[in-house]
């Protein structure tokens, strides 16, 4: 769905407070975002142990990755498109219709929204009775340590941009599929279908790969070198497919919906390990304080995107190269990045 205001809106001062009203819930929507994303891997160290660590970051950061999966389907088989018409009725009344499904959206979000809040304010302690690492028990740098200390260290800066450029473009980029594949003839409710196999297929990857690091540890870099290859030329394929003309690809809808959905499955599948790989090069830092900061500049580069997308609006062909180019970008940073495990070493040791 398009997140500009409605024309109808904008031409009194209902319309005005309503759209302010919009862009204030998704301002604290975005606020909340960094906080929900980084929980995943403090949650995994203070309640696992070293060898379930990954697993549990794979897990607990991908189910938010699949409530975006769900919104893509939720969204276009709820509410209709404006350009769709058949069976609804026309004019005011199809917008007043289409008003009424966003609404009982909204209203089950929140109700959805308030019971977790609820189950959480309930009952959530902050830690295990025993501490299940060595790293789980020990202390950690404060919060000017440890922003002085990220702001410095060469290694975390390039794994920030690794993570923050090409996960900012794809969540902008996958927000207006449905747009990009219009001049191609893929309805928004076949856009929304290929961006929930694109998520579901990115969780179940994030998680059978954080096993695999937890299986064999010491890998983490191998597996993002290789899932951004696999993520650079699956989107290289998406973007040359849209130049049928000119690199002769057959344009289809098999061939678009196998490149979008490998794009989404190789990305996502990138998020935990990224997590994972950040907290072992920046310990003692907190996790919170690390993830947090990867999570904030990737919702800058989405912002960003979004803001160009405002000026040019007419070909969204440009979506794609970005898409294809930071790809490619946060592939050759991943592979001048010296990987490091110190918190892993300190629990090895130790417990030797």
């Amino acid at each position: 769905m398009d997140n500009t205001c409605p024309v109808s809106f904008k031409k009194d001062r209902r319309g005005t407070y309503l759209c302010r009203l919009i862009h204030g819930g998704q301002l604290l929507n975005g606020l909340a975002g960094p906080t929900v994303m980084t929980a995943a891997p403090f949650l995994s160290t203070t309640w696992f142990s070293p060898d379930e660590r990954a697993t549990a970051t794979a897990v607990a950061s991908m189910l938010n990755y699949l409530g975006s999966a769900c919104a893509f389907v939720v969204g276009p088989l709820i509410v209709p498109p404006p350009n769709v018409t058949s069976n609804l009725p026309q004019g005011l009344e199809h917008f007043g219709t289409i008003k009424d499904r966003i609404e009982e959206v909204l209203y089950a979000e929140f109700g959805v929204t308030s019971v977790l809040f609820m189950a959480m304010v309930a009952y959530f302690p902050s830690r295990p009775p025993v501490p299940p690492s060595v790293a789980a028990a020990s202390r950690r740098l404060s919060y000017r340590s440890s922003i002085c200390k990220l702001l410095s260290n060469v290694h975390f800066l390039l794994l920030v941009l690794a993570y923050s450029i090409p996960l900012g473009f794809y969540a902008g980029w996958y927000g207006v599929l449905d747009l990009i594949l219009t001049p191609v003839h893929i309805s928004q409710v076949d856009a929304g279908w290929i961006g929930f196999w694109s998520l579901v297929g990115g969780c179940i990857l994030g998680i059978v790969v954080g096993r695999f690091a937890d299986s064999i540890r010491g890998v983490l870099k191998l597996i993002l070198v290789i899932l951004f290859s696999g993520a650079t030329l699956s989107a290289t394929w998406f973007t040359l497919t849209f130049l049928s003309n000119v690199t002769h690809l057959p344009l289809t809808a098999a061939t678009l919906y196998t490149s979008c959905i490998l794009v989404g499955v190789f990305l996502n599948g990138t998020v935990p390990i990224f997590f994972e790989l950040l907290v072992e090069t920046v310990y003692p830092i907190p996790e919170g304080i690390a993830c947090g900061l990867v999570t904030f500049l990737s919702n800058v580069f989405m912002g960003v995107l979004l803001l160009f997308l405002t000026f040019y609006h007419t070909d969204l062909s440009w979506l794609n190269w970005c898409l294809t180019g930071s790809s490619l970008l946060s592939l050759l940073l991943i592979l001048c990045f010296r990987e490091s495990y110190d918190r892993l070493y300190l629990d090895v040791l130790v417990s030797v």
